[in-house]
């Protein structure tokens, strides 16, 4: 029996190779290819490797050894939830939240690496997928996913709603740590979307179902002097301790969204996602004089039912951090400050508006993927016929803005898979920073769940 275990061992991936497989999951490959040194094509081979080898037990979670179908639904939540409001998603973040729920188990649980990728693969929660609306939420938010959709459908039907006057927004907030940016290394780390505290900035994007974009606004924190050139396709707004989230509604709501309502004769809707926005007397004050109401998406269900988030804010995401990581290569030796990054972001939003503004069709459809419109036929589209729509839209997209450039890697799968030389010192260490990890006590944090008030706000 011993040696019949052998060939089985050597297929499955060290604590080492799965601990930047599970960095890949929760960040990106690039991002895990940086951090640990790994050529991309290696670590999608070893995450190919270990899907071979875990195959079966992916849909079978080991009962007793780890956390319950039920906790890992809520640990599933809470990563959904922490990625739409933008805030990191990684090793320390969810060991440290899954440790929490465990604690509540009698017994406890066993924690891993192994587990950790198990978990990310099972409940489709890498930041890679293409086809997101098709994945299954956790039951409780697909049950709240299920009921948005009829409640805005219902409201689209029953209003008559021209397609003018049905608008998704939201937001992409930048993070900027300054004291990377002066220094004269690793310069393309300063700029990131994804942080923790205040936000250098806050892009608010709004999309219109007949295909249509209107003007984005940007929130600077901080005092800047007027650049010399805002794109037409963006209006600025500076403030030097920032904007509160209803103060970015309320200008929102009068310089954007009641200047296009002026030109309709028609009640409206608008999509928006519940942790940003807080819809204050005076934000709805304002939705109410332009009869617009509002759909608030339930925590954990943007990938699904959020159409920016189908495909257009990861591409734009994506299409900034491309573009300032080429300018911070470029110009290592200079010096840089807010206001020329400020100017350069300005530039590459309008590059990427005028692309997605060019393309009505590919917007129509992004509400078409999410559900929030029926398809021709007046039903929802097919799970899996929407997720091809997604994919295709996210490649087009993608194409247009020339992402896809030098990212497909010559002979991936021809190569060798070699064997790294670990040695049992290697293994125990890694063993250790997780040990590490958790041998404190950490402060008591209950799960961030779901109000009732998320589906009452529609209703009303």
């Amino acid at each position: 029996p011993k040696e019949l275990e052998i060939p089985n061992r050597k297929e499955q991936l060290s604590v080492k190779k799965l601990r930047v497989v599970l960095f890949a999951l929760c960040c990106d490959t690039e991002q895990a290819a940086e951090h640990f040194s790994n050529p991309q094509r290696r670590i999608k081979r070893w995450l190919r490797r270990f899907q071979a080898c875990q195959e079966e037990n992916l849909a079978s979670p080991s009962e007793g050894k780890y956390l319950s179908l039920e906790a890992e639904e809520k640990l599933a939540e809470w990563v959904l939830t922490q990625r739409e409001q933008q805030l990191p998603v990684n090793e320390e973040t969810l060991f440290q939240k899954a440790t929490k729920i465990g604690r509540s188990l009698e017994g406890g649980f066993k924690i891993s690496y192994e587990w950790a990728v198990r978990f990310m693969l099972r409940h489709n929660l890498s930041t890679h997928t293409r086809r997101a609306v098709a994945h299954p939420l956790p039951k409780e938010v697909e049950d709240n996913a299920t009921c948005f959709i009829q409640f805005v459908q219902r409201q689209i039907h029953t209003q008559d709603l021209p397609l003018a006057m049905i608008a998704a927004v939201d937001e992409i907030s930048l993070f900027l740590d300054v004291e990377v940016l002066s220094s004269d290394d690793r310069k393309e780390n300063a700029l990131q979307t994804v942080g923790t505290g205040d936000p250098w900035c806050d892009v608010v994007l709004t999309i219109l179902a007949d295909g249509s974009v209107l003007p984005t606004l940007v929130f600077y924190r901080g005092h800047v002097q007027q650049p010399a050139n805002v794109p037409e396709s963006i209006l600025l707004e500076a403030k030097e301790n920032g904007y509160s989230d209803d103060e970015v509604m309320e200008l929102w709501s009068s310089k954007v969204w009641q200047k296009h309502t002026r030109c309709q004769n028609s009640k409206g809707m608008l999509v928006l996602d519940c942790h940003r926005t807080h819809l204050s007397e005076e934000v709805l004050a304002l939705l109410s004089s332009s009869s617009t109401l509002p759909a608030v998406v339930p925590a954990g269900c943007s990938s699904k039912i959020q159409p920016l988030d189908v495909c257009i804010k990861r591409t734009v995401r994506n299409f900034l951090h491309k573009k300032w990581k080429e300018q911070a290569k470029e110009m290592v030796d200079s010096s840089w400050d807010s206001d020329i990054l400020l100017q350069l972001v300005l530039c590459w939003l309008a590059e990427v508006l005028e692309i997605i503004g060019d393309s009505p069709e590919l917007v129509q459809q992004s509400f078409l993927v999410a559900s929030v419109l029926p398809g021709p036929d007046g039903n929802a589209n097919a799970p899996r016929r929407n997720a091809e729509m997604q994919e295709e839209l996210i490649s087009t997209l993608e194409e247009q803005l020339k992402l896809s450039e030098g990212q497909k890697e010559a002979g991936e799968g021809q190569e060798e898979e070699e064997e790294d030389e670990e040695g049992d010192a290697e293994e125990a260490a890694d063993h250790e920073v997780l040990h590490q990890l958790f041998e404190g006590e950490s402060e008591t944090e209950s799960f961030y769940g779901f109000e009732d008030a998320d589906l009452d706000a529609m209703e009303t």
